[in-house]
């Protein structure tokens, strides 16, 4: 696979409109807590109350504010994505790695072991994981997806090594003695630098959605906030119901609007790279 020119990526216009939403995420994250005078769990002596100049979302039923939560839950979100996408990109890119190139019985090991993996139900494996586990933070939650994400990855990364151990530069490698470990590294690795930003891009915003997944069965972090834990005690506590749009709704359209921003990302970046899509 060719390298990936940035001024290519960024004349395509679903990846400038998905990293311009993105831009703006990421900055109600960083600057989000430092415009509010609540914590996300600080009581504030209002219960319920609709949005106003105070509470720019309300108060939820505990007396929360609402935005508070939100901003600080985005930055839990975030978390969990990043480092859930991270340690299952890294995982899956390694094994895919050694597993296209080395061949024979250690190919034929890891695979078996990835199929393992592939056939076990996530979300149930998540769920088993998580409930063994009293106390679970941002971190632990993101070790947990990203230990049981890498397999698809794995096997997309072998299929791209297998075509391309097989180029000259690879051959020419060999017989210039380059080692196995360096070949990797600097041979194999740069010409498929694009589908592994595309692939994490994917697990980015897979980690969200598990850990959405895991907030509303109650199988959250219990020690800090993100977005899925916002819903989940909206839903919880019939928040809809009882008229308290304000607690459910933004929590919702922020994760919405950040899958979608991910999703133009990468099929913007699939639409540069694939000739049969680019136009």
């Amino acid at each position: 696979m060719n390298r990936m020119p940035a001024k290519l990526a960024l004349a395509n216009p679903k990846v400038r409109i998905g990293i311009m939403v993105l831009v703006i995420i990421v900055a109600i994250a960083a600057v989000g807590p430092y415009t509010t005078g609540y914590g996300p769990l600080d009581y504030t002596g209002d219960i319920g109350a609709p949005p106003s100049r105070e509470h720019p979302l309300g108060t939820n039923t505990f007396g929360y504010d609402v935005y508070a939560q939100v901003v600080y839950g985005l930055r839990g979100s975030l978390a969990i994505g990043l480092l859930g996408g991270v340690i299952a990109t890294l995982i899956g890119v390694a094994v895919g790695l050694a597993s296209g190139y080395l061949g024979g019985l250690a190919d034929e090991m890891l695979m078996m072991i990835t199929n393992i993996f592939l056939v076990i139900p996530t979300l149930a494996l998540l769920i088993i994981i998580a409930a063994y586990i009293e106390q679970r933070g941002i971190g632990v939650e993101s070790l947990i997806i990203g230990l049981t994400a890498w397999p698809w990855t794995a096997r997309a990364v072998r299929a791209n090594t297998l075509s391309l151990r097989s180029r000259e530069f690879v051959y020419v490698a060999k017989l210039s003695g380059l080692g196995g470990a360096r070949i990797l590294v600097s041979e194999i690795m740069p010409n498929m630098l694009s589908y592994i930003i595309m692939v994490f891009i994917l697990q980015f915003g897979g980690a969200i959605l598990y850990a959405v997944g895991l907030d509303f069965l109650g199988l959250g972090p219990t020690d800090s906030i993100s977005l899925g834990v916002i819903l989940q005690q909206a839903v919880l506590w019939n928040a809809i119901q009882l008229g308290m749009w304000w607690w459910a709704i933004p929590p919702g359209l922020l994760i919405a609007v950040l899958l979608t921003a991910l999703y133009l990302v990468n099929t913007g970046l699939d639409e540069v790279l694939n000739p049969r899509l680019r136009r």
